[in-house]
């Protein structure tokens, strides 16, 4: 009997959601009845023009904003928001500069109510995760960039979230750290099998982190396309076929 595999956890569904803002006393919609399947372990990009809703579809995804109407289900459930299921990794770090380092990855678990030596044990786990064994003791102001970008993602992953939502993490970073960044969340996400939504301008990067990239249009009257990046792991950014998907990306945009 052939024995079916068992589907990572982490499912999105969203649908039928409509998101609006008031500006000087009219109704601005950001999504419009808008549908999306994100299935359990994939990684998805965002993309699109200033305006075009990737921000705010993350931030509803996160709970920190709530569509006007619509539903969102996660492995089947109805949910509100994703809350304790996911976790948020912004563009900047937001470490506290009077922690240490361990101290910075701990302290969501401990503000949770888990004993301190349990959530400094797994801070440490995750800091070796992210290539900062050695850096436990060390203060957010003597860090690099790209490493407290590395602190950032190590707390997220504290929580053990299903889904892991990333918004411009790489943007402040310089061009060869962000390289290096982006191989190192691939790695991660392989290792730890999560559901991850990374919303970028870099149309580069999204089709070297992505499975899917979703593109977003300011003209409403425009749907939501989805494009399968369907190049073996790992990616090699000077072959043809990668460079083919950027050029199809760029296309979406009127660029060449």
């Amino acid at each position: 009997m052939t024995t079916l595999p068992v589907p990572l956890r982490g499912e999105v569904a969203l649908r039928g959601l409509h998101k609006s803002f008031a500006l000087e006393g009219r109704s601005i919609p950001i999504l419009t009845n808008f549908d999306l399947t994100i299935r359990g372990g994939e990684s998805l990009a965002i993309v699109g023009a200033s305006g075009a809703g990737k921000t705010t579809l993350l931030r509803i995804l996160a709970g920190l904003e709530t569509a006007d109407t619509g539903d969102i289900l996660i492995d089947g459930e109805p949910a509100g928001g994703l809350g304790s299921a996911c976790a948020v990794i912004f563009q900047e770090p937001r470490l506290l500069p009077w922690l240490t380092v361990l101290r910075n990855v701990a302290f969501g678990l401990e503000a949770r109510g888990t004993a301190p030596a349990t959530a400094r044990e797994r801070a440490g786990r995750y800091l070796r995760l992210v290539g900062l064994a050695g850096f436990e003791e060390a203060y957010p102001r003597q860090l690099s960039g790209g490493m407290a970008q590395r602190v950032g993602i190590a707390r997220a992953l504290t929580t053990q979230p299903e889904i892991l939502l990333l918004d411009e993490p790489f943007g402040a970073l310089d061009a060869m750290t962000k390289l290096a960044m982006q191989e190192e969340l691939v790695r991660i996400w392989r290792e730890e099998n999560v559901t991850m939504v990374t919303v970028t301008h870099d149309l580069e990067e999204a089709v070297f982190l992505a499975d899917r990239v979703l593109v977003l249009s300011r003209n409403r009257t425009q749907a939501p396309r989805l494009i399968d990046v369907s190049l073996p792991r790992p990616r090699e950014r000077t072959s043809s076929a990668f460079v083919a998907l950027r050029q199809e990306l760029m296309a979406e945009f009127g660029l060449h």
